[in-house]
């Protein structure tokens, strides 16, 4: 036990003396550097010795000897990735407590040749030369621009991606070469890219499915067996799937096995969604006042993928109650649905009570969405000071819009296009012949770095002998918010006894001005003006104009509106979402 502790004493002795003596062999110094200003950030941010003013340093000669070289082949290294290969890396030591690290670059080099190669199909097919000709033209690094290793790795990237996005998803480099000349100015760039045979889709490989039907996911699909692989295609599909209400997230792709080109298989893996979901809310709006409502929605009714959606949503100035059953897509691409509603509202005097059911048929391609719709409907009026009156009426309506912005919740850029076309026969439940006309458009221009000018007009013409016998919903009346601000909600109209009533024609214009004051809230000008009239003749701009606030909330931006009617020398207030789809 004695003699333990006596060698922990000569131990803990030497280490202490080991210690204290690597102390005492080193020193610190201050590292200047002196180098050009378009390298000097650089080294100065990865160059380990510079990174703090003072650095402590071994005091023999042979260490420092070492340490200067490691620093110095650093450096190279550094400056090589920047296209400097003939630098001259230099260490000045005026005092021991202080040294220059001196750096002169050099000529940065720049490319002097590029030679790109194809093998495999993509290389033979004479059918693929404007391929090859766009893939060589869209190279990013041309001769004549400054080496840099990133601008090298990033350039052999993106022309593998351009090969592998379409048909050839086997493509790979097959050699790339970056050679410097002796004096370093210049570099010689080579690369081979192998695309390998064209890869065509085979079946879908759906896996994830607990509950939903085995086919809903080939409802949906939008690529067939036996297309040529197109990386965007999936991606589209992957969209479209992970948009259907039945499914939480999808992850689609491919084997990319040069055995497997002739018929790939599209491995398609889901996670369901929760089917079924009650939901509740309240809100208020300045054309139909406070509101509560509540949903019940199941995206898998019956166990066969149709969705499913009710609601009950009571308002100052409207009720309704409304049943809708949406049917996957069809091979071809369109929508199914059909669907139940009970509406009542009392608005300017006008009371209505109806109940309509209906069956529609949707089809989208891309930012155009075309419905058709079928619908027989029981109307009931009771305009104040007038005689009540009812009417049944089977109706048919054709929709198109197309929405071509940059956001569709925030629109800054672009337009929206949207025309109808519908109506009824006397040979099929109406009173008489009519049909109903209306468009709009809207059209957005950004302006500066944030703001936003928005022009829209709309205008609508049912034709017929008269308003009598035509349901509400196919003649027009205007006023209010996201229409002519400053008058009260379908205010503007047909006067029927103390009520307002629609009529067959409609016009209306509107401009306004949105200033970002920060990222969530803007302020706005505006202008609008239109009418609704029984004839030609009865019809007259009504304008309006104010100020408004906006707050870009989630569901897009939500404004505040006070705004002066010309016509009736009055303010009112208008708020809800600004963005009318």
């Amino acid at each position: 036990m004695k003699n333990d502790h006596g060698l922990a004493s000569v131990l803990l002795t030497i280490a202490c003396l080991a210690y204290a003596s690597e102390a005492l062999a080193q020193s610190s110094v201050a590292v200047e550097l002196d180098a050009p200003e378009q390298v000097s950030a650089l080294l100065q941010r990865h160059v380990r010795l510079l990174r703090q003013g003072e650095v402590t340093v071994p005091e023999s000669g042979p260490d420092r000897t070492a340490l200067a070289r490691r620093t110095r082949r650093e450096v190279l290294d550094l400056l090589a990735t920047e296209g400097y290969f003939k630098p001259v890396v230099r260490f000045d030591r005026p005092s021991e407590a202080g040294w220059k690290l001196m750096v002169e670059p050099g000529v940065r080099a720049s490319i002097a040749s590029v030679d790109i190669r194809f093998e495999g199909e993509l290389a033979d097919a004479a059918d693929l030369a404007g391929l090859r000709e766009s893939l060589v033209e869209g190279w990013s690094l041309p001769v004549g621009q400054p080496f840099r290793q990133s601008d090298w790795d990033r350039a052999k990237q993106q022309l593998l991606d351009a090969v592998s996005r379409r048909r050839f998803a086997a493509a790979r480099a097959r050699s790339t070469l970056a050679e410097v000349a002796e004096d370093g100015s210049s570099v010689r760039l080579a690369v081979v890219i192998d695309s390998g045979p064209t890869f065509r889709l085979g079946a879908l490989e759906v896996s994830g499915l607990d509950r939903l039907p085995a086919d809903l996911v080939e409802r949906y699909s939008t690529v067939k067996a036996g297309d040529v692989y197109d990386q965007d295609a999936l991606l589209a599909l992957q969209e479209v799937l992970q948009a259907a209400p039945q499914f939480a997230s999808v992850v689609v792709n491919i084997e990319r096995d040069p055995a497997l080109a002739d018929a790939v298989p599209v491995r398609i893996q889901v996670a369901e969604a929760q089917s079924r979901r009650l939901s509740f809310g309240a809100g208020v709006s300045s054309n139909t006042g406070y509101r509560v409502e509540s949903g019940y929605r199941d995206v898998n009714f019956f166990g066969h993928g149709w969705e499913l959606s009710t609601g009950l949503r009571l308002e100052q100035l409207r009720q309704s109650l409304f049943a809708d059953l949406f049917f996957p897509p069809s091979p071809d691409g369109h929508r199914d649905s059909v669907g139940a509603l009970i509406d009542n509202s009392d608005v300017e005097g006008l009371r209505t009570d109806s109940q309509a059911i209906g069956v529609a048929r949707t089809m989208i391609d891309g930012n155009v969405e075309t419905q058709v719709t079928l619908r027989l409907q029981h109307e009931s009026l009771h305009p104040d000071g007038a005689d009540p009156r009812s009417l049944e009426t089977l109706t048919a309506n054709w929709g198109w819009v197309k929405r071509d912005v940059d956001n569709v919740l925030d629109p800054r850029s672009g337009q929206v296009l949207e025309f109808q076309v519908g109506g009824g026969a006397s040979v099929a439940l109406s009173s008489q012949d009519f049909m109903r006309v209306y468009g709009r458009y809207q059209r957005y221009f950004p302006l500066g770095e944030t703001d936003v000018l928005s022009l829209r007009a709309e205008f609508g013409k049912t034709f017929a002998d008269s308003r009598e016998g035509i349901p509400q919903d196919f003649l027009f009346r205007a006023g209010g918010a996201q229409s002519v601000r400053g008058y009260a909600y379908q205010s503007l109209g047909v006067r029927d006894g103390a009520a307002t009533v629609g009529g067959r024609y409609l016009g209306t214009l509107s401009a306004e001005y949105v200033h970002w004051f920060r990222a969530d809230w803007g302020g706005a000008v505006f202008v609008d003006t239109g009418d609704a009239a029984d004839s030609p003749g009865d019809f007259r701009l009504r304008t309006g104009y104010g100020l408004g606030a906006r707050w870009r909330s989630p569901a897009g931006p939500l404004a505040v509106d006070l705004a002066w009617g010309q016509d009736e020398k009055r303010l009112r207030l208008h708020f809800g979402v600004a963005v009318a789809f």
